[in-house]
């Protein structure tokens, strides 16, 4: 007896692309020129001060250089994500492209801080929509056996992008001056979208024949206000004031308060940013937590081992900041061997296995010894290096397991909202993270000093002045230390929460 035929899956279809890798190479060249300016201004920031004439003592003026673009980033990438859902991935990758050249113009041609800021915050909101539409193209190209690996090439652009960027910024900036490196960005952009007009399907993301799915503009800006507000409140001008500016507390339940608006509107609306209908809720609120907790353990450590290095190691900050590249390199590594894991163990025990390794990496930061450059394990392993390597590859591994599992409870019309979410949980992460993790060390610090009176040459030798002075530097250092232990461990606590969370994503299946 003849059977009926089966509704042809899109997977074979996907899989017999032709173009499908040079495609991602599009996506994926795009991802890392976004990703390398965000972390490009990290070593032009002194020179961009004095160029707009803004002391140096007085930093708190030029954060929102770097906030502006992290701002910009978070916030549209919701909206954003759902447009391609609706639209397509190619256009959105033009318009993103369109809209990171003109605000790289913008930031190149500023003279005061506020256009610099404005020009930054269009970078990012431009650039902060690659990464989910690049992840969600390679969900719609690729099927789910061959997934995991391709979600891990593109979480390692993104990671590339965090490593190349300061590097990229003092070199090209020794050339060209801090303004060309955004000048360039503008052919950069063109070659990019060219790459895309070449490779990328304009129908790939339709594959499976159904509707269109609307675009929820109310909820997309609600979270998107909600987030700005977040944001805006930790950005404090005047940190001699408190841990929050004068605003920072009303701001923090205005955001509240639109998050709660946002949630009511979600749970009313007929169209939905994202529609958890049919989604496993529990898998996806975990996906979401552990990418929010491996998010604060990364920028935990891209700030706080630089600061170990200036004040514990006496390192120069540009010497303090190579202590990172140890980490930095690891990381996409760790997001390759991650998405290639997943196939053979799963994204549960890949995404556990990588939070672990980074919880114990940070417990051995934690108890680094003054004298850490010259300290060594077994078999002459240099400490230093080892505990970065473990912390940069346990955190790497964890981008493709979270990016599997949510990817794969989500209907293929909400894979570039889905993608979004991880990243914009990540990004949270790091804001909330860093900036909790740094108000508290901060207060340590100070009842660790309160007692700690200032050496004064007054009435004493120099020999005794001198060997007052040691013992205060020497206590300051001590304070230190015990500051930054504190902060490490509760970034491991951090790290082994998100690996129960981990757990809750799904087994070998999910792969």
């Amino acid at each position: 007896m003849l059977q009926p035929p089966e509704v042809v899956a899109p997977e074979p279809e996907i899989a017999d692309h032709p173009g499908r890798r040079l495609a991602l190479g599009a996506g994926g060249l795009a991802v890392l020129l976004a990703a390398m300016d965000a972390y490009v201004v990290v070593s032009l920031f002194v020179t961009i001060l004095e160029d707009l004439r803004i002391p140096v003592n007085h930093l708190e003026r030029a954060t929102p250089i770097v906030t502006g673009y992290l701002l910009g980033y978070v916030a549209g990438m919701p909206l954003l994500a759902r447009v391609s859902d609706r639209y397509g991935r190619r256009i959105v990758i033009y318009l993103s492209l369109a809209g990171f050249a003109a605000g790289s113009a913008i930031t190149a041609s500023a003279h005061s801080v506020d256009l610099l800021v404005g020009g930054r915050a269009l970078q990012g909101l431009a650039g902060g929509a690659l990464l989910p539409v690049t992840m969600a193209l390679a969900a719609d190209l690729f099927p789910p056996a061959r997934r995991a690996g391709v979600l891990g090439g593109v979480g390692a652009a993104q990671e590339l992008g965090s490593v190349l960027g300061p590097l990229y910024g003092a070199g090209l900036a020794a050339l060209i001056g801090w303004r060309g490196i955004f000048w360039i960005n503008i052919p950069l952009a063109a070659l990019a979208a060219l790459a895309v007009y070449r490779a990328v399907p304009s129908r790939a993301e339709r594959h499976d024949g159904s509707d269109r799915p609307r675009v929820d503009v109310v909820g997309g800006v609600l979270l998107a206000l909600a987030l700005a507000a977040f944001v805006i409140a930790l950005n404090n001008q005047h940190p001699e004031n408190g841990v929050l500016s004068a605003q920072g507390p009303a701001l923090l339940v205005i955001g509240g308060v639109l998050v709660v608006a946002f949630a009511g509107w979600e749970w009313r609306a007929h169209t939905k940013l994202l529609d958890l209908t049919d989604v496993k809720k529990g898998v996806f609120f975990a996906a979401l937590g552990a990418s929010l907790c491996a998010g604060a353990a990364l920028l935990v450590t891209l700030v706080f081992v630089q600061l170990d290095g200036q004040l514990i190691l006496n390192k120069s900050a540009a010497d303090a900041t190579l202590l990172l590249a140890r980490f930095l390199v690891a990381l996409p590594i760790g997001a390759l061997a991650g998405g290639f894991a997943v196939r053979r163990l799963g994204a549960r025990w890949v995404g556990a296995i990588g939070l672990v390794i980074a919880a114990a990496s940070y417990v051995l930061i934690a108890y680094w010894p003054r004298n850490v450059l010259s300290a060594t394990y077994v078999l002459g392993l240099p400490r230093l290096d080892t505990d970065l390597v473990l912390a940069g590859l346990g955190l790497g591994l964890v981008i493709a397991p979270l990016s599997v599992a949510v990817l794969r409870i989500v209907p293929a019309a909400s894979h570039g909202i889905a993608s979004a979410a991880l990243v914009v949980a990540r990004m949270m992460g790091m804001l909330l993270g860093v900036s909790a993790l740094a108000a508290w060390g901060l207060h340590r610090f100070d009842s660790l000093t309160a007692n700690l009176p200032t050496p004064l040459p007054i009435g004493m030798t120099a020999s005794e002045y001198a060997a007052k002075l040691a013992a205060y530097e020497n206590a300051l250092v001590g304070a230190y230390q015990s500051e930054f232990r504190s902060i490490f461990l509760v970034t491991a606590a951090v790290c082994a929460a998100g690996a129960l969370m981990t757990l809750a994503i799904g087994g070998r299946s999910n792969s």
